[in-house]
């Protein structure tokens, strides 16, 4: 798992497969209170030293726990540093696909966004039609802040809220003058009106 947590949905998910494992959860919680050997753990939870070794290897492979040798023993330890950035990502990047309020926009917008979107607010498919396509565009524009650039992998990591094909949506934002993006293709912004 060596990559940047931030707004990826697959580092979140083995995240949460690490801790939808009880033995592992209470691993993480004797891990808060101090390092600790796998000995110490397996007596603690009352498991077997090799099922607790393999509980730690999949804790470590999420980057959640680390091990440091002492003499004979492996000593493991909390990464309370990712948990604080998984924490994050949680609260400002992951959050899901906003749902159009029935009251926002016209009766046209609303239809296209009922037609075209599920009850978790995702793109469920791309309409023929330029000006319902439009209507999609601009509801999935609203999840970038104005005035900040973006790189295009944090772009598709946003656009992945609404819909897979983030390239689409992405092609639709540059052809449809809502975003603009520098000559290299490595930075994304808000068109200003």
């Amino acid at each position: 798992m060596t990559e940047n947590p931030n707004t990826s949905y697959a580092v979140l998910l083995e995240f949460f497969k690490a801790l939808a494992d009880a033995n592992r959860l209470k691993m993480i919680g004797f891990l808060a209170e101090k390092p600790r050997s796998v000995g110490e753990l397996a007596d603690l939870l009352g498991l077997s030293v090799s099922t607790t070794s393999h509980h730690l290897s999949y804790l470590t492979h999420v980057e959640l726990v680390s091990a440091r040798a002492d003499g004979h023993y492996y000593i493991y330890s909390l990464h309370t540093e990712k948990l604080a950035e998984l924490a994050q990502s949680l609260r400002t990047d992951l959050v899901v696909a906003p749902q159009a309020a029935p009251e926002e926009g016209d009766a046209f917008e609303r239809k296209v966004l009922k037609s075209f979107t599920n009850a978790e607010g995702r793109i469920t498919a791309f309409p023929a039609q330029e000006k319902k396509w439009a209507v999609l565009l601009h509801y999935a524009l609203k999840a970038f802040e104005p005035g900040r650039r973006y790189t295009e992998k944090e772009v598709n990591e946003i656009l992945q809220r609404f819909n897979q094909d983030t390239a689409s949506i992405r092609r639709g934002f540059i052809e449809y003058h809502l975003m603009e993006r520098d000559a290299a293709g490595t930075a994304y912004w808000l068109k200003s009106d």
